[in-house]
């Protein structure tokens, strides 16, 4: 292995970036949560409905 392959390795990043979805009307967030942590599962405010209710993880976008 070359030293010039240990220095242009990257590291991976600690949190992520999701997509969370309500489970009343379909009303969609972005959120960040650590890598390693279970997915997303939060009550939150939603606009539609007028409402608190559970909003969960659909996807990951991205890392940061």
């Amino acid at each position: 292995m070359f030293l010039t392959n240990i220095l242009l390795k990257k590291n991976k990043s600690k949190k992520i970036l999701v997509l969370v979805e309500s489970i009343a009307s379909g009303h969609k967030l972005i959120r960040i949560r650590d890598r390693v942590a279970n997915k997303l599962e939060e009550v939150y405010f939603d606009p539609y409905v007028q409402a608190k209710v559970l909003y969960r993880e659909m996807k990951r976008i991205k890392s940061l």
